[in-house]
């Protein structure tokens, strides 16, 4: 055997080794619109439910005290704020768990 057919033969062997990576690799994932839309969908019934939560709240105690509206303009916004960092965690846990699916350590 000379060098020229081991050569030819590591060739060859690098050749195959790609082609089975090529057959045995999973496919990439594509961006699903539905899962994306409902991701979305999660976040806006969250700030809206935090809202109507609030202005409930408020709305109820201004009949109770006979205050209107001070107590309902108070719990709206304390609503709209909860709602807003029930958005952020969410947020904040889908993008944790895309970290660990790509295989990255969760927090850089």
């Amino acid at each position: 055997m000379s060098g020229q057919d081991d050569l030819e033969r590591l060739r060859a062997l690098e050749d195959r080794i790609a082609r089975m990576r090529q057959e045995h690799e999973p496919a990439p994932k594509k961006t699903d619109s539905h899962a994306l839309g409902q991701v979305a969908w999660r976040m806006v019934t969250e700030l809206v439910a935090g809202l109507l939560v609030g202005f409930g709240i408020g709305l109820g105690l201004d009949v109770l005290f006979d205050t209107r509206p001070i107590f309902l303009v108070l719990f709206t916004l304390l609503g709209l704020a909860a709602g807003i960092r029930t958005m952020m965690r969410t947020a904040a846990d889908l993008q944790r768990q895309g970290e660990e699916q790509a295989g990255k350590p969760a927090g850089d």
